[in-house]
């Protein structure tokens, strides 16, 4: 089975490519949702062990913890530490699900995928791109967003330009979602025809 890892910038369009992979019949696992998953059961306790006070009823306050973290890279690893591995033993439970099933090709969607040496556990990389000036409208359209909140969720993202440099494939989603998809079926296609060789190393990490 090939494993795609598909990455992005906030704002740059995940989410639009993540399901044009779905209507192509490709499963897609989403990290971000996983990590909400984890913040409203397994990880609770864990987290409220690290950062007391941070969990209300049964679930990660993450404004509580945001605040924990904020400007504190230290703390910040602290919670990747009780997070990732987590988000990694679901991520190769998923995979070797999906090749147990037949599926020829499996995408994990994460966004900081070079960010955390995630680029490992894939047989390709897809990042999507936008330019500066749309990917901030896009985000500053969101509720609840400012500036401010912005420029601190880029700074812990991998700059653009370096994302570009790093993928095996780049989708360009600063025009329309129409070109987007049209980018991706001709990427899907391709894909295809291709053979992974990561899922021999992730079983080996399997229980």
């Amino acid at each position: 089975m090939l494993v795609i890892g598909l990455t992005g910038g906030i704002g740059m369009g995940k989410s639009s490519a993540a399901a044009h992979f779905k209507r192509h019949g490709v499963p897609v696992f989403d990290a971000d949702a996983y990590v909400h998953k984890l913040y409203e059961g397994e990880a609770v306790p864990l987290i409220e062990s690290a950062f007391p006070g941070t969990t209300r009823e049964g679930r990660v306050d993450r404004a509580l913890l945001a605040k924990e973290v904020a400007g504190r890279p230290d703390r910040l690893k602290e919670l990747e530490a009780i997070v990732h591995p987590l988000v990694v033993q679901a991520e190769i439970d998923f995979l070797c699900d999906q090749e147990d099933g037949g599926v020829p090709v499996a995408v994990l969607e994460i966004p900081l995928l070079f960010e955390t040496g995630a680029e490992s556990r894939v047989d390709v990389t897809v990042a999507v791109s936008a330019p500066e000036d749309v990917q901030r409208q896009r985000v500053m359209e969101r509720p609840g967003m400012t500036a401010e909140k912005f420029d601190a969720l880029r700074a812990r993202q991998l700059d653009d330009a370096d994302r570009r440099a790093r993928a095996d494939h780049v989708l360009d989603s600063g025009s329309s979602l129409e070109n987007l998809q049209a980018q991706l079926d001709v990427l899907i296609e391709s894909l295809k025809l291709k053979d992974g060789s990561v899922m021999e190393r992730l079983r080996a990490h399997r229980p």
